[in-house]
């Protein structure tokens, strides 16, 4: 059993076919050629329980299922120690699929095949046997995490949202998802200033909000009883061949499963950006072949400078 917190993971899981190419496809008619492809497990929510399972969270994950192979294939897929699966109904019966280009740089084109609607209207007070005892709870983006919004703050749960390539605009989808979230992590590939960002998300009512910058690191902004502090984080070291997918995932479930230990903003940083190193160091989504002895160690080499 976890000597730490339950959390509770709400969002999708995917059965994806991911394309490796040398570069991603120009916006006219032309003909490309695979440098390799796969079938596997996908979806953002997905990466990240199967990586807090990794590292000794015991983790609930609630997605939209259909009964179809793909359905099937993601059960399985998801059949690990500490994960306990809870999957909601899909209207048709249809499981989540995706199409995902990826280039050597960690560049991606994500095409949906089949995009879910829940087969019954999750409320929030079906939420609420799931978040008791919790310790936080990820709402990732997706119809059916909404309900998580109201449920946790009413129940009192620590609330992380990441809302990925999020550009900002006040009336975008993640709007509601940033403004009820404790922990926001987001993307800077859309973003022309992340500070100001992060500053944002801190009125909103955030205590901490994280940019992953890619090869360049993250930027943070904590807000607690010290005041505003500001953090880069650099990046850890990867062996072998770079494999982008789900390391964003990875991110955000390594800063929680070290907030949860108790480690301070700039040491839990500095494992985010281990566990992400870990999942781009291997092929397959997040980093399950992790474990927090490890993260700990490369956590090590990541370099976190307040400014």
């Amino acid at each position: 059993m976890s000597a730490l917190p339950r959390v509770l993971v709400t969002g999708p899981a995917s059965w994806s076919t991911v394309v490796h190419v040398a570069r991603l496809p120009e916006p006219r008619p032309h003909t490309a050629f695979a440098q390799r492809w796969a079938d596997g497990l996908g979806g953002t929510s997905a990466g990240k329980a199967v990586t807090l399972a990794a590292l000794g969270v015991d983790v609930h994950l609630r997605t939209l299922l259909g009964d179809d192979d793909a359905g099937r294939r993601v059960r399985a897929a998801l059949d690990r120690p500490g994960l306990t699966l809870h999957a909601l109904p899909a209207r048709d019966g249809a499981t989540e699929r995706h199409l995902n280009l990826l280039d050597p740089t960690g560049g991606r084109v994500s095409l949906y095949l089949t995009l879910p609607e829940a087969a019954v209207p999750v409320r929030p007070v079906d939420l609420g046997p799931a978040l008791d005892g919790a310790g936080a709870a990820v709402a990732d983006l997706a119809e059916h995490s909404r309900p998580l919004l109201v449920a946790a703050r009413g129940r009192g749960v620590p609330l992380w949202c990441d809302v990925h390539d999020d550009d900002g605009a006040a009336d975008g989808y993640a709007r509601a998802f940033t403004a009820a979230a404790d922990v926001v992590v987001a993307s800077a590939v859309r973003l022309d200033d992340p500070a100001a960002y992060l500053r944002a998300r801190v009125a909103e009512g955030a205590r901490l909000a994280v940019c992953t910058l890619g090869a360049a690191g993250a930027l943070a902004l904590a807000h607690d009883g010290d005041g505003e502090r500001w953090f880069e984080v650099g990046t850890a070291p990867v062996d072998g061949d770079v494999h982008a997918e789900g390391a964003g995932d990875a991110f955000v479930a390594g800063l929680l499963q070290a907030t949860l230990t108790g480690v301070p903003v700039p040491g839990a940083l500095a494992r985010a950006a281990a566990t992400g190193a870990l999942a781009v160091g291997q092929e397959g989504l997040g980093a399950p072949g992790a474990s927090a002895q490890a993260v700990a160690a490369l956590a090590g080499c990541v370099e976190v400078r307040s400014r």
